[in-house]
């Protein structure tokens, strides 16, 4: 049998079945950590993160450190709401597919409100913070 045989024999094949595979788009396995899921995850711990240092503003916006502590607080929170938001927009903007396949796209919409509420309690921390001071 030929080189050129088989070449024409086989690759027709394996081009139709790869184009058959890659139109489809597979869901990932439960432990499998994609690059959405990854994303998604750190931007909805920065909003968590967020959120607590927002909550601990309003709590006590005078620390340690003074007014100036309060003020650090609250924008600490509003620039960490902003990342987790920024991030988790960029996810939802970027997956292919929808909530359950593994993209990551459940947990950038989780991100997505937890980092609103960080930047709200931390704007509401900062005007607190600026009438005390």
């Amino acid at each position: 049998m030929s080189v050129r045989h088989l070449l024409t024999a086989v690759l027709p094949a394996e081009i139709g079945l790869a184009a058959h595979i890659s139109a489809q788009p597979a869901a990932a396995g439960v432990f499998t950590m994609s690059a959405g899921r990854l994303g998604a995850s750190v931007a909805a711990v920065l909003g968590l993160t967020g959120a607590i240092v927002g909550g601990l503003a309003l709590a006590r916006p005078a620390g340690r450190v003074g007014a100036a502590g309060g003020r650090l607080r609250a924008t600490v929170a509003l620039v960490v709401g902003l990342v987790g938001v920024v991030l988790g927009a960029l996810v939802v903007a970027t997956s292919d597919s929808g909530i359950g396949t593994g993209n990551g796209r459940g947990g950038a919409y989780v991100a997505l409100v937890v980092g609103v509420i960080s930047i709200v309690l931390g704007g509401l921390a900062l005007v607190r913070s600026r009438r005390a001071g």
